[in-house]
Formats: structure tokens, sequence, C-alpha cells
């Protein structure tokens, strides 16, 4: 095959992968409770207005909940190519409930501008920006896959700017099997071309019934802001991540033991895409943290067990 046919092909297989992985497919009705639903207050995640603000020559669209609580601030990081309406509305309405909570799309993601970064280290001087241009000069990062990577490279270049640290589904530079990271998507893509399912069904959870049942509900969560939606990650950005997540899987190791701030570090018992025991790593060189794996869950671990993941995150927040 010639380069130019083999780099159309990647390219094909990009843009599918992206759009499938930010753009959720028709789910089954949620499952949760009448009494949870009715937990949402007038705005919540589902109907949040979006906004915007321009720094470093960048407008950074981002939403933002609790601020009535006060505190400190918690931003939200995302994964490859998800945008804004990829956070399950559990967790950030949770979080909201008692907390400051901001999550927002980085550089050339969703309805941000400019052109998505091809590493994981300009990730995180761009989120530097977006922190420091709504006036901040301390936060707490949740930081989930990609997004995980991208707040240890904050907290090492800016460790005043960090209080506290969660740590979902990631793992540390030099990390086994992150490089691998699109291979592993790349193949449940198709696996979910070929079922008719959403690929974060295979990526995210386990194939045991509860995993399928939980991945079902997750997705539906997903749907539930009916308006207003964020962009769909562009094939270019998402391109570009996966050159970085594959520079972050052969970086070598970062020397974790100056990250002295208290971090959660929390996973599923069987990820897939960045393997769990990256999370494991994670934990013992991380001097001051706290680990929680939960079983038969993947790398949504955190989506899946919302209902325990939200209280054990407030409560390490309010320690």
């Amino acid at each position: 095959m010639s380069n130019l046919l083999k780099r159309n092909r990647q390219v094909l297989q990009a843009g599918i992968l992206a759009s499938a992985l930010s753009a959720p497919f028709l789910a089954t009705a949620a499952t949760d409770t009448p009494a949870q639903m009715a937990q949402a207050s007038a705005v919540s995640w589902a109907n949040v207005p979006t906004q915007f603000v321009s720094a470093g020559g960048v407008n950074f669209a981002y939403r933002e909940l609790g601020r009535q609580n006060g505190g400190t601030p918690v931003i939200l990081l995302n994964h490859l190519a998800a945008v804004l309406d990829n956070w399950d509305p559990r967790v950030v309405d949770g979080l909201a409930a008692k907390r400051h909570v901001i999550v927002f799309d980085n550089r050339g993601i969703g309805a941000s501008s400019g052109s998505a970064p091809k590493t994981i280290e300009a990730m995180a001087d761009d989120a530097t920006t977006f922190i420091k241009a709504l006036g901040y000069e301390q936060v707490d990062l949740f930081g989930f896959s990609m997004g995980g990577m991208v707040s240890q490279e904050i907290v090492l270049k800016h460790p005043q700017l960090v209080r506290k640290l969660i740590l979902a589904g990631t793992g540390p530079a030099g990390g086994e099997g992150i490089s691998a990271v699109a291979g592993v998507a790349n193949w449940d893509i198709m696996r979910g071309l070929f079922t008719f399912q959403d690929p974060k069904q295979f990526l995210f959870f386990t194939r045991t019934p509860r995993g399928i049942e939980a991945g079902k509900a997750f997705l539906a969560r997903l749907q539930e802001r009916s308006a207003n939606r964020d962009k769909d990650i562009a094939i270019s950005a998402y391109i570009a991540q996966l050159e970085a997540l594959k520079a972050w899987g052969n970086k070598q190791p970062a020397d974790l033991s100056v990250i002295k701030q208290p971090v959660l570090v929390v996973n599923g018992d069987y990820d897939r895409m960045v393997p769990t025991v990256n999370s494991q790593d994670l934990a013992r060189r991380l001097p001051n943290s706290s680990l929680i794996i939960y079983p038969d869950a993947g790398h949504g671990g955190v989506f899946q067990y919302h209902a325990e993941f939200v209280p054990a995150a407030l409560a390490f927040l309010a320690r």
C-alpha cells in the first residue's frame, strides 16, 4: 500500500473513532431512580450555559456549577476525543452539590478555538492559561484518562497552583500500555461498528452483565443534555491527541516524589485503555496518595460507581 493510501486510511479511521468517542450513540433510558433525578437543581449539567473566556490567543469554552459553594474551584480535565458533553452528569452534578466545579474544552477541542497541541506538556500549558484567565491562584484538579496526564504536568510545572488532585483512569509518563491506546481504541471502534454499539461500551466498561448494564446507563446519561450541546472534536484534533498520548507513553518517567499535594487515585480493576497497573504505580510513587480500585469495572470506573465515587471525592476534597 502506498504511503498516501495508508495515510488516508489512518485519517478515516481516526475520524470515525473521534466521532464515536465524543458523540454517544442512542442508548436505552437511564436507570437512575426518581429520587436521584430529583436531586438535580434548577441549574444542572443538563442545562448550565456554556461560557467563553479569551486568553493566550484562545477562546476557551467552559461550563461552571456550584460557584455559590465557594472554596477552591475543582477543574475537570477530559479524556481522549472528549468534549464537554462527555462528562457524566451524575459526577459533575454530584461534585457541584458541594464544590465549585469548572469544566472546559482545552485549545482546539469542542467549541474552543485554536489548534489542538501534539504534546501533553502543551496541553498543560493551555490548561494553566485557562485557569489563570479565570483569575484563580489555586485550584483542585480532577483529571480523567488523558486529563490525568495533563494534571500531572500542571502540578509538576506549577506546584503552587494546585491544592489537591484526583487522577482517574490514568497513568504516569512512560506507563505500561499508554503508547498503545490508539490500537486498543481502534479495535473497539470496529467492535462497536459491527455490533451497532457505542465503542465506549467496550472501552470504558467490562463485558460482564454488571459492566454492560453500567455502560448502557452511562451512555443514556450522556444524552440528558438535549440542547446547546458542545461541538464534536475535529479529526485533526483527535490525531494530535493520539500523537500526544504516544509521546507520553514513550517518555522517560518523571520524578513523582516531588508532588507533595494530596492525591486520590481511582480506577476500575480491569482498565483496558490505561491498564490498571498504572494507577497502582501512581499510588506507589506519589508520596501523599490514596488509591481506590472498583471491582468489575474498567476505564470508566468512576462513572460506573458514581454513587460511591462522588462522596469519596467530596470527602477527599474536604479534608
